[in-house]
């Protein structure tokens, strides 16, 4: 057995149910094999964002829909030589050729400057139509430069963009406001928006406590609001809503359409939770498995099994405040009481 073949053997060691194998297991980016009745269907998860954890959350996320029948590939944002997951180096995208057979995006990213060729792989899934769901910072999730071939894309891009407002404003509904509110200090309990009640995406989810405050969120006509976020004092549960700040309550969950010259319709699912911490929540954690077999037109379960099989400990959101030194196969969840590396 080759030296390579035994160090990724005995890290698949500590990976608990979560239907990876060590073949499959790379630095930069992780398969997972549909498990059950497969039903065919790819999802590509997206993690780059600095603050808020996707590196952690989206294998979590994987794992889940991996068990639903999904196959799964995660990508991440690698550092210069491609060793360890940065979600700093907002120009790296691992292994955008998973792009290429994707059914469906889920997203979590913040500020991202990939290059044309990554890009590119991504606008191609894009204008396919694929289903896309996209948390938290994804309504920012593209900074780039106005010269760029996908300048469009900018969270600050102008109207003779085509785009304005960018990805987020244009496709997902909307861009980046404001806090809502207090960062780091304020919470968000949702209500469903009156009328969605019936609304299948929402099967089986119940009140979801995010410990992210509220994001400031007009969405773009037409969007369909799923429910609102209610600011409370403190990231105590049962903590009271803060006076003044929520009427209205902010949409934190919505759907659309983004429709194609070409005719090829996206179907969107957008919320502005979504941190690792806030995917601690299983209601969540069901609203953005529901998202993506309402996005490929299946039948949304009951109540979905979305179970996390072994440890998940998020880290709590910060600029700066990801594990160093990690590769994609040190974010694999792993049976309870595994050494896990330290920051």
């Amino acid at each position: 057995m080759k030296l390579r073949e035994i160090k990724i053997s005995l890290c698949a060691l500590g990976v608990y149910a979560c239907g990876i194998s060590a073949s499959a297991a790379q630095n930069d980016h992780l398969i997972f094999k549909a498990e059950g009745e497969a039903n065919g269907k790819h999802i590509v998860l997206l993690a780059g964002d600095e603050e808020y954890r996707s590196e952690e959350s989206m294998p979590m996320m994987a794992q889940i829909l991996s068990k639903q029948g999904f196959d799964c590939t995660v990508l991440f944002s690698m550092d210069k030589k491609n060793e360890f997951v940065d979600p700093k180096n907002q120009k790296s995208l691992s292994h955008s050729v998973a792009l290429d057979s994707a059914d469906a995006i889920v997203m979590c990213l913040r500020f991202r400057n990939w290059n044309d060729k990554d890009f590119g792989k991504f606008n191609a899934a894009f204008e396919r139509g694929v289903p896309v769901i996209a948390l938290r910072t994804s309504t920012h999730a593209f900074k780039t430069n106005v010269d760029s071939k996908f300048a469009k894309y900018s969270f600050r891009a102008k109207a003779d963009t085509g785009w304005e407002g960018g990805f987020g404003r244009q496709v997902l509904g909307e861009s980046w406001v404001n806090h809502h509110g207090r960062h780091k200090v304020q919470a968000t309990r949702t209500y469903i928006e009156k009328g969605a009640e019936e609304n299948p995406i929402l099967n089986g989810v119940g009140e979801i406590f995010c410990t992210t405050d509220t994001y400031g969120a007009n969405p773009l006509a037409p969007s369909s609001i799923l429910l609102r976020g209610e600011v409370t004092e403190s990231f105590d549960p049962t903590s009271k809503a803060v006076e003044g700040k929520n009427d209205p309550m902010q949409p934190v969950a919505w759907t659309r359409e983004y429709k194609h010259a070409s005719g090829k319709v996206n179907k969107i699912l957008t919320t502005t939770m979504g941190a690792a911490t806030d995917l601690a929540d299983e209601n969540l954690r069901r609203l953005v498995v529901n998202g993506v077999y309402w996005g490929l037109d299946m039948k949304i379960p009951a109540k979905a099994d979305v179970t996390i099989k072994g440890e998940f400990k998020p880290t709590f959101y910060g600029l700066g405040k990801f594990k160093s030194k990690a590769t994609a196969q040190d974010f694999l969840i792993k049976a309870a009481g595994t050494k896990k590396i330290k920051n």
